[in-house]
């Protein structure tokens, strides 16, 4: 009879500590979605709902006519497309770039090795805020303003510090072995890299690439000062234009949370795309040999 009241005791307890934490997880996730649900409600709201009294969290009826006017009758569509393309140009030259430096970081040992390391890990914390505006003086005289070239090139060098620290931790962990064995095999460096390191490093080029996505699609500070021409301009920079007093007389903070929502769909869609591959890859390393 005792040892049954302590297994249940012991039990009890474990649920409830399994309850604490779901519970805990569970707040944590309504607090996160709260601000998001609240966009949506109100990108679906009438003009003269949005400063009813009492204000209603739900609206009066579900209806896309903002989203539909969004996408017609404003640039929004041309602002999502250019942050697709800035965003994938920005992850290709990232990877193409960090992935050798961390390889030659990762089994290369050459003078200044932990200072150039010390120096990126360094710059990784300068804020973008502190580097566009002298940009913008370089860019000028380069010819390179206004142009999604000169953001891209900005955008790669930003995230380059992280990338190569991040695809460095994952190259350690794969055994030097393997890079002899194919040396022997008469293998390059670059061979060396391309068909033994990268595949095996699956889930740090995912986690890479979910960075670079993430934080290009957020970018701000730079395309706000580099790019002038509305057509030029990401939706992140675009989504200001919906901003209330943009336009005179018209209430346009229905608009506004319309284009927000839109705005972070993609980005959205894509880390979701890009998470389950993270898991494909690492449950697949585990039931290898």
């Amino acid at each position: 009879m005792t040892e049954a009241t302590t297994y249940v005791g012991r039990r009890s307890t474990r649920l409830a500590g399994n309850f604490g934490l779901y519970a805990g997880f569970a707040v944590a996730v309504a607090l996160s979605l709260f601000p998001i649900v609240a966009v949506l409600m109100l990108s679906m709201k009438q003009r003269h709902e949005v400063f009813a009294w009492p204000p209603a969290f739900l609206p009066e009826a579900f209806n896309l006519s903002t989203y539909v006017y969004v996408l017609t009758q404003t640039p929004l569509s041309r602002m999502l497309w250019n942050s697709f393309y800035l965003t994938a140009w920005t992850v290709v030259g990232c990877l193409l770039v960090s992935a050798p430096a961390a390889y030659a970081f990762s089994r290369m040992r050459f003078p200044g090795h932990r200072t150039i390391l010390l120096i990126l890990l360094v710059y990784q914390m300068i804020s973008s805020l502190v580097i566009a505006i002298p940009l913008y003086r370089y860019f000028e005289m380069l010819g390179l303003l206004d142009s999604h070239l000169g953001v891209i090139l900005v955008y790669i060098t930003v995230e380059i510090p992280f990338t190569v620290w991040l695809l460095k931790g994952f190259f350690d962990a794969i055994p030097v072995s393997l890079d002899e064995a194919a040396r022997i095999d008469g293998a390059s460096r670059l061979q060396v890299l391309r068909l033994v390191i990268l595949p095996l490093a699956k889930p740090g080029l995912a986690a890479a690439m979910i960075f670079n996505v993430i934080s290009a699609w957020s970018q701000f500070i730079v395309p706000f000062i580099l790019l002038q021409r509305t057509e030029l301009l990401p939706i992140s920079i675009g989504v200001l234009n919906f901003a209330p007093g943009q336009t005179e007389g018209e209430v346009t903070i229905p608009y506004l949370a319309a284009a927000s929502i839109m705005a972070m769909l993609p980005a959205i869609i894509m880390f979701i795309i890009l998470q389950r591959f993270i898991v494909q890859a690492l449950t697949g390393g585990a039931v290898k040999g």
